[in-house]
């Protein structure tokens, strides 16, 4: 069994399949739809609003059209049209930083079973305590490991990029402001890496044991 592969079997409840809450499907999808998001913003910025191909651009079209443009008059338009950009993805950051904190809600309000952190404990101490089925057990406690990973990363890439859509309010740490850009980056990166993780654990598990995994994803989990 591959270490990426998600478990579609409870490891508790070994007749059945595990059970996913309206608020967490939700939360797992709006997640999807911010991140994919964010990062189409950052591709966007990264290629085709990238500041010196728009100012050849910009000059090229005008001096075509009879219009003569300075270099920096070009690097003025090209330098909003990605600002523009940076604030739809400003705007994705604010709705992930909200989505992010409906998770920590959830995880205090929702059923205990249902309870990331819950499961984790209950994973490590059924590694201890029991002998059969043991490597399905060590396989479900990595994986929560790889996703707690993940929320982390969550966490960080939250927090530093408010620091950034919020730099003028934080003007006595403007020193820290390269740095915390580079971990930002460097998050995004990492989170990019655990999305094509998951995808392909996820792809795995659809071709293997765990198929059906996407759709209780939708529909909360079924029994058959």
């Amino acid at each position: 069994m591959a270490i990426i592969q998600p478990v579609r079997k409870d490891v508790f409840h070994k007749s059945a399949t595990k059970k996913y809450s309206a608020p967490l499907r939700f939360w797992h999808w709006a997640n999807t739809i911010v991140i994919s998001g964010s990062l189409v913003t950052v591709l966007i910025n990264s290629t085709i609003t990238d500041r010196k191909a728009v100012s050849d651009l910009v000059k090229t079209q005008l001096k075509d059209a009879g219009a003569t443009i300075t270099d920096n008059q070009a690097g003025s338009v090209a330098h909003a049209l990605g600002d523009s950009v940076w604030a739809v993805h400003t705007w994705f950051g604010y709705v992930l930083a909200g989505l992010l904190l409906f998770r920590l809600v959830l995880e205090v309000f929702q059923l205990a079973d249902h309870k990331f952190i819950r499961r984790i404990k209950n994973l490590y101490m059924q590694l201890q305590s029991t002998k059969k089925e043991r490597e399905l057990v060590k396989h479900e406690l990595t994986v929560k490991a790889i996703y707690a990973v993940f929320y982390i990363l969550l966490i960080i890439m939250a927090v530093t990029g408010l620091f950034l859509a919020f730099e003028d309010l934080l003007a006595p740490f403007k020193a820290i402001r390269h740095s915390v850009k580079e971990v930002h980056g460097f998050c995004m990166y990492l989170i990019i890496a655990f999305i094509l993780v998951h995808l392909a654990g996820v792809f795995l598990a659809e071709r293997k044991d765990g198929k059906g995994i996407v759709s209780d994803m939708i529909n909360g989990g079924d029994d058959k």
